[in-house]
């Protein structure tokens, strides 16, 4: 996923950003309600992490920002407001769940894990198969004939954006998108070293390159 951070707290910015990143999620990390709605201008996230209380305003406008254009962002809020009326208040106002500081970053990638499970498309199936190749995404992994195969998390990335529909094509654009945060540089030949490590791992007709257009899976093998 493109998750979107939002939190004043420099150290905890730092942590959350590096344990979320670790699941394979682009993560965006910004302090401010400013910076935060102008990179929302021209990302698209599936995932917000908000924090209520920033230095130029309360978390909430943001929240209620949000919900009143889109209802398939998930908002997790992270804040040291530990009364039930503030809890009651951002669920109330649109959060999908709440998490009290100081928490622990596992229970943290646990509850965005469970949130993003609702948002999920009931027409997107757990498991994919391309060939010899089974992709299960709800337990983030992707096996060739029933052995489990080793994959890094930006390799994962990529084949669970793939997977989500196979014979389209992705465009290489799409792909960094899932590989990077908006901090990172991407070399330019960062998405053709990853899928040559798949195709290494995977076979070399699993992922297709059309030329000038980007990579898909093999769809006439999917289902």
């Amino acid at each position: 996923m493109r998750i979107l951070i939002v939190e004043d707290e420099y150290d905890l910015g730092v942590a959350v950003q590096e344990r979320v990143g670790l699941d394979g999620h682009a993560v965006d990390w910004f302090t401010t309600l400013e910076d935060a709605r102008a990179a929302m201008a021209t990302v698209d996230y599936d995932f917000i992490l908000l924090d209520l209380g920033l230095p130029d305003g309360s978390g909430r406008d943001l929240l209620r920002e949000v919900r009143r254009t889109s209802s398939d962002i998930a908002i997790l809020i992270t804040t040291a407001e530990d009364q039930i009326s503030d809890r009651i208040a951002g669920l109330s106002e649109g959060a999908d769940d709440y998490i009290v500081k100081p928490y622990d970053l596992n229970e943290l990638v646990a509850r965005i894990a469970a949130v993003a499970r609702r948002y999920a498309s009931p027409r997107r199936q757990a498991h994919c198969r391309v060939g010899e190749i089974t992709i299960d995404r709800e337990n983030r992994s992707v096996s060739r004939d029933g052995e489990r195969l080793d994959l890094t998390a930006r390799e994962w990335s990529i084949m669970e954006l793939l997977s989500r529909s196979p014979g389209r094509i992705y465009s290489r654009q799409e792909i960094d998108t899932v590989l990077y945060a908006l901090d990172r540089e991407v070399d330019s030949n960062t998405v053709e070293v990853f899928i040559s490590r798949l195709r290494r791992k995977l076979g070399n007709n699993v992922i297709r390159t059309i030329r000038g257009r980007g990579y898909c899976l093999d769809g006439k093998n999917g289902s």
